[in-house]
């Protein structure tokens, strides 16, 4: 992930949480929320509701790697927070990347000029 940095203090997740737009998906919930930089970051939160450990890392993998599929057709300069949903079959890689498409159109972060949408 090449524009994008973690989000890491919990005070930037509780900003988001509070301020940030937010959608809710079958698998995740997305919010966002504009950080006045020229940089994406990004935060992938997982409850231990969901499972143990693995179940939890594996969900988080997923994210992760269908964020970076979409990270260059995105607008720059917002805090990108995920939260994985309980639910209780575990979704796919091309189920969690179809609905991170649909949060992402729903919540206009795509840019026009790289992808029109």
């Amino acid at each position: 992930m090449n524009a994008t940095v973690p989000l890491k203090k919990n005070h930037e997740f509780q900003r988001a949480y509070k301020k940030g737009k937010f959608f809710v998906g079958k698998f995740i919930v997305l919010y966002i929320l504009a950080n006045n930089s020229d940089v994406n970051r990004l935060g992938i939160t997982v409850s231990r509701k969901y499972g143990k450990a693995v179940r939890r890392n594996r969900i988080k993998r997923l994210i992760r790697e269908s964020y970076r599929l979409f990270e260059g057709l995105l607008k720059r300069g917002y805090d990108v927070v995920f939260v994985a949903r309980s639910t209780e079959m575990a979704p796919g890689f091309l189920e969690i990347r179809k609905e991170m498409k649909f949060l992402f159109k729903k919540l206009d972060v795509f840019d026009q000029e790289k992808w029109n949408c």
